[in-house]
């Protein structure tokens, strides 16, 4: 069959909600969509984000004075069971991807929490507040975490026949997904005067690690890549074939609100970053990085920008604060393509 007898597809708008969206939620809304294709793309988006999303756990510690989950730690008010279960509740951030150690060390009377973790320098630690244990007056607990990635649920990892560790380690359950749910809805919306299209609104909820924005560009790349090899010839360029809705070809493309927009200068976005009037060092950084204008920044996350070589939380927080003088934040996922559509549409 010749490329003229395909029929097009419809070509969704996609929008985050950036009323509702932060570090652990966000509602992405894709509309419209060919009937049936809603149900379809959210429960195959929904399984992989529960199912694939690489994170990082603790799945194993040494916890001086003891050798088994079954002990009580000496000067230490929760038995070993209980201080494990408060464990698994540590949320890390993994900049690199990598297995690493942290530790832990306190003394005397006094509430350990996850602020006391001293993590290595890739792993950053979210929910600081956490309790771990209550030490007694005269009491001490030293705890050496190992964390490694993985994707899903992970059982303990012990060594097969061994009952006991020579370095004491005690092996746990693991959780390394940041999922911690994934809900869609799908409503019927109108192309024209058809009205059996869908309306898609997929909701996202993580731990803290990893935002909204970031697992679901995961997941697409994971099912894209695995559909790929579906493919016995060359794929049907559908997307050549595709456009927007006829009765939209004569409108703005995209209006201010549905972009996040409403009372930001949409021309500030293609200016270079020097509009924002950053500091020297936070402006070199940026450059270097490779993030020259403001759209670029403001399509970065804020893990993306802490990753820079020599960019800090000091030049971080000066950067949130310039662009919050323009209305402008991270992660605001916007399409330079809408953006020039817009602005040709003001001159025309």
């Amino acid at each position: 069959m010749s490329k003229k007898d395909y029929k097009p597809l419809t070509i969704p708008r996609i929008a985050w909600n950036k009323k509702t969206l932060t570090q652990k939620y966000g509602e992405l809304i894709a509309q419209p969509l060919e009937p049936g294709f809603g149900d379809t793309f959210g429960n195959a988006l929904r399984r992989v984000l529960l199912a694939a999303v690489e994170g990082s756990a603790v799945t194993s510690v040494i916890i001086k004075g003891i050798n088994n989950e079954f002990s009580s730690i000496p000067g230490v008010i929760e038995d070993a069971m209980q201080v494990i279960l408060n464990l698994k509740g540590i949320v890390i951030r993994n900049h690199e991807g990598k297995s690493g150690t942290m530790r832990l060390k306190v003394t005397g009377e006094t509430t350990a929490r996850v602020a006391d973790i001293i993590p290595d320098s890739h792993l950053e630690l979210i929910n600081p507040d956490h309790v771990i244990a209550h030490v007694a007056i005269d009491g001490e607990l030293e705890i050496e975490f190992f964390v490694e990635t993985g994707r899903e649920y992970q059982v303990a990892q012990w060594p097969a026949g061994v009952a006991y560790q020579e370095d004491n380690r005690i092996h746990l359950d693991a959780m390394f997904s940041p999922i911690s749910s994934v809900t869609y809805d799908v409503e019927k919306t109108r192309v024209g005067q058809d009205i059996n299209y869908d309306k898609l609104t997929l909701k996202i909820q993580t731990d803290g690690s990893e935002n909204p924005t970031d697992v679901l560009h995961y997941a697409v790349s994971v099912l894209r890549t695995q559909l790929e090899h579906f493919l016995a010839i060359a794929e049907i360029p559908f997307n050549e074939l595709s456009a927007l809705p006829a009765e939209e070809k004569n409108q703005e493309p995209v209006q201010l609100d549905q972009l996040g927009l409403k009372g930001v200068s949409v021309e500030l976005l293609l200016k270079p970053i020097e509009e924002l009037e950053l500091s020297v060092r936070a402006h070199n950084c940026l450059i270097n990085a490779g993030i020259k204008r403001v759209i670029d920044l403001v399509n970065a996350s804020e893990d993306d920008i802490l990753k820079i070589k020599n960019f800090g939380r000091k030049s971080l927080n000066e950067v949130k604060d310039s662009m919050k003088a323009f209305g402008l934040s991270f992660s605001m996922s916007i399409n330079e393509e809408d953006i020039k559509k817009l602005l040709k549409t003001r001159e025309d």
